[in-house]
């Protein structure tokens, strides 16, 4: 746990290994979903699918994920993020790749995708940000920055590096080399860095506090804060709308005809541009108010699904679009991650964001199916991206209205109704 006195700059010192793995840990978890709209085309072209029966896959993942990690949470407190994230990335990695094996049949779909969801519910974003968290106190906003840029480093790369793969060698060895060959890298930095105060305990008891001496929320308290429920009602519509656009944007673009190439190099500036987005908000929340940084940002996603009606899209318009979405939406797991750490406090920080993650995934997994079915029970999007307009802002007045979170760090272990 990084200890209160420390400055920022003594927190990297020690924890800069832990950021990096835990980056990369994320950006390998953040892949499947980064590159489903590059898959999208190529299993409609070969096998027949709609939309919504290729969105339902990560729909899927998305529901198993909703249901299992608040245990996930609660397992992470108890034992700490190494001993589930390593067998997780190693199984993840061939789950992935497995997906490969897809034969046509929908039921063989979505059980390969039923399989992947079991299985990388070891790595998701508890598992990345719990140890940070525990880690950094002064410098929490951009190591958690740097920490979620997983994801965008993953929209960055993985649209044209899939679009390539496949190209040259089909959506099948894309696949394998996407899930065996990041997979393989996030292990390895893991095995040698990933560390929290549950590994240092053990090793040095009397350094490390357990869970009963750190500041924060009882879980009964965490139930009834009126401010984590306006967070997780936040959350899940902002991530309902974005996924749904992040996971439909490949056809949203060349539907605009705008070709399969410049698509993805498109969907490539959205994940740069989220790495900015991500950097910069961690280094504002870190020295303002959290809640107007989270509003405002959240608040500006509604151009991007603006800029995309037609009647109003044009090719300026278009890379605005990618580049608010990417630098707005990129943002809306990192501000939730830190809302929570800082309304809940670190005593049953595991817990409180599995249940939040929870939400998070719900809504990840329903926006991508919602979009689906809007495109095709109407041939277009534009009801989809008028509803993200609308509830963009929406969701960036609930976070704007927060009230001033407590502090924790450096008050004695107490729970705060």
């Amino acid at each position: 746990m990084g200890h209160p006195r420390a400055t920022a700059a003594e927190e990297w010192k020690r924890g800069w290994a832990l950021v990096l793995a835990c980056f990369v840990g994320f950006s390998f978890f953040s892949v499947p979903t980064a590159s489903a709209g590059v898959f999208m085309e190529p299993l409609a072209r070969e096998f027949g699918w709609s939309r919504t029966l290729i969105s339902a896959g990560t729909t899927m993942t998305s529901v198993v994920t909703a249901l299992l990690s608040p245990a996930v949470g609660v397992l992470i407190d108890r034992f700490g993020a190494r001993r589930l994230a390593l067998p997780g990335v190693a199984l993840t990695a061939f789950a992935i790749a497995a997906i490969g094996l897809a034969n046509g049949s929908p039921v063989q779909w979505l059980a390969l995708w039923a399989f992947y969801a079991l299985i990388s519910i070891l790595v998701k974003t508890t598992v990345w940000t719990a140890p940070v968290t525990g880690m950094f106190t002064a410098g929490r906003g951009v190591a958690l920055a740097v920490t979620l840029s997983g994801t965008a480093a993953a929209q960055a790369i993985a649209p044209p590096l899939c679009n390539w793969l496949i190209e040259r060698h089909g959506w099948r060895e894309a696949y394998v080399w996407t899930g065996l060959g990041w997979g393989g890298v996030a292990l390895l930095l893991c095995w040698l860095f990933l560390y929290d105060r549950h590994d240092r305990r053990r090793a040095a008891p009397e350094a490390e506090p357990g869970a009963d001496d750190l500041p924060g929320l009882t879980i009964a308290q965490a139930w009834r804060s009126r401010a984590l429920w306006s967070i997780a009602v936040s959350t899940f519509l902002l991530m309902l709308l974005s996924l749904g656009l992040q996971i439909h944007q490949m056809p949203i673009l060349t539907g605009s005809g705008v070709s399969r190439s410049n698509a993805a190099w498109l969907v490539s500036l959205f994940g740069i541009s989220g790495i900015v987005g991500k950097l910069v908000t961690g280094a504002l929340l870190d020295r303002f108010r959290a809640n107007w940084i989270g509003g405002l940002t959240l608040s500006a996603n509604s151009l991007a699904f603006l800029f995309l009606l037609d009647g109003i899209r044009s090719e300026a318009l278009i890379v605005a679009a990618m580049i608010i979405n990417g630098y707005s939406a990129g943002t809306k797991l990192q501000i939730c991650t830190y809302l929570t750490s800082r309304y809940s406090g670190l005593r049953n920080l595991g817990a409180v964001f599995g249940a939040m993650y929870s939400v998070v995934s719900l809504g990840s997994g329903l926006g991508p199916m919602v979009a689906g079915i809007v495109f095709d029970r109407t041939g277009t999007y534009t009801q989809f991206l008028v509803a993200g307009t609308i509830g963009c802002l929406f969701c960036g007045l609930l976070v704007l209205t927060l009230p001033r979170y407590p502090d924790w760090e450096g008050e004695p272990a107490r729970g705060q109704g």
